[in-house]
């Protein structure tokens, strides 16, 4: 069963920041989040198996066995307080799976659902695609996005292809089977309720003007944006108080509509 894992940082902030790594990684390209996310944000990573504390449980491939390892901490935090999520890359197609379940099982929902690096579910993605290629034809798209070791770390059979290589493939087979899932009218389809969009400016797997198709995605608002960097953006400092802002912005928005629902029932 996954478990909530707060990054280092300012522990009982306001709004409760769930993230989800790209395929392959862990936590650490949210190490700096909870000081970049700014004040009244308590950053999360929610950990998928095999990977970091994780590591010897088996990998994820398909949707259900990803929901129930995930969706229920989830479902457990969502009554707690105010939350988003963000999601890159893979995390991003994941974040959204998770988003459809919470509206299915009646919770309060997310203040807004961010996702970074990621072609909407019903684009073609060349890399998704690659789960079952063989490594000669993998690894060039993997060394496309930056994602390949150098030195004695990249040699075949070495430790990179032997512990970090196997994840990739299946967090590929994970996002194919997310994918397929969500163009399902039963298990996909629009979230209702504000969409964040991020690009990476140099991103040759998710270009920029094909993130503009989440707009299919949501039936609520939606703000697409265009930030410095690769496909791996997410470990600088600007995407982390871009989504921190929006936390504190919609959660105070929230909170208006509550305290205004609330004077407006006691008047009689």
């Amino acid at each position: 069963m996954a478990s909530l894992t707060a990054v280092e940082g300012v522990a009982g902030r306001r709004v409760r920041l769930h993230c989800l790594a790209h395929a392959g990684a862990g936590v650490a390209s949210y190490r700096r989040w909870p000081v970049a996310a700014g004040p009244d944000v308590d950053v999360a990573a929610l950990v998928l198996p095999g990977r970091d504390s994780r590591r010897r449980e088996p990998r994820i491939t398909e949707r259900a066995g990803l929901l129930a390892d995930l969706l229920p901490p989830l479902l457990q935090a969502a009554r707690s307080g105010p939350y988003a999520l963000y999601g890159h890359s893979l995390g991003a197609l994941v974040a959204y799976t998770l988003t459809r379940a919470l509206a299915d099982a009646g919770v309060p929902q997310p203040l807004f659902l961010a996702v970074g690096a990621c072609l909407p579910p019903h684009a073609s993605a060349a890399l998704v695609a690659a789960a079952e290629h063989p490594d000669e034809l993998l690894l060039p798209l993997l060394g496309e996005l930056g994602s390949l070791p150098r030195g004695a770390a990249a040699r075949p059979g070495g430790l990179w292809h032997r512990s970090v290589l196997p994840v990739l493939r299946d967090d590929l087979r994970l996002a194919r089977a997310l994918r397929q899932a969500a163009l399902d009218p039963v298990t996909g389809g629009s979230v209702d309720l504000p969409l964040l969009v991020f690009a990476g400016s140099d991103d040759p797997l998710a270009v920029p003007a094909a993130l503009e198709e989440w707009r299919q995605w949501t039936t609520g608002p939606i703000t697409v944006r265009t930030v410095d960097g690769d496909h791996f953006f997410a470990g600088a400092d600007v995407l982390p108080a871009l989504v921190g802002e929006a936390c504190r912005a919609y959660e105070a928005a929230d909170a208006a509509r509550t305290a205004a629902s609330a004077s407006a029932g006691g008047v009689r």
